[in-house]
């Protein structure tokens, strides 16, 4: 088993509760980790016998095209889509950070981190 990092996915999204965020956008920031069997992969050197980071990147990326209100149900979304496109993946973990909030102060991002093991 094999833990499989794509981190620092960058994104121009629109995702808020405000409207001005529907309507200006803002950066976001994904990290995502998975785990599965890597064994033929590393065998074989055969991109077929793993999970292709691209796939992996093409989903969350549509994933972050689609607007939401909240980084929770971004996260919950982007989870679920991995395990139904991916079902050789066992277990999976996303972080989003949405840099630069509009929360009337200074700050790098707010950020949610949801993992398969969280979800009901």
């Amino acid at each position: 088993m094999s833990m499989i990092a794509i981190e620092g996915m960058e994104f121009y999204a629109y995702h808020g509760c405000f409207e001005e965020e529907k309507i200006i956008g803002t950066s976001f920031v994904v990290d995502l980790y998975f785990k599965t069997n890597t064994n033929e992969a590393e065998i074989t050197d055969e991109l077929k016998k793993t999970v292709n980071y691209l796939s992996v990147y093409s989903l969350v990326k549509q994933e972050m095209q689609i607007s939401s209100n909240l980084l929770e149900h971004i996260s919950r979304r982007i989870l679920v889509a991995v395990q139904n496109r991916f079902p050789q993946i066992n277990w999976a973990k996303v972080k989003i950070q949405k840099l630069n909030p509009p929360l009337g102060g200074k700050m790098k991002s707010v950020s949610v981190t949801l993992s398969t093991d969280e979800m009901n």
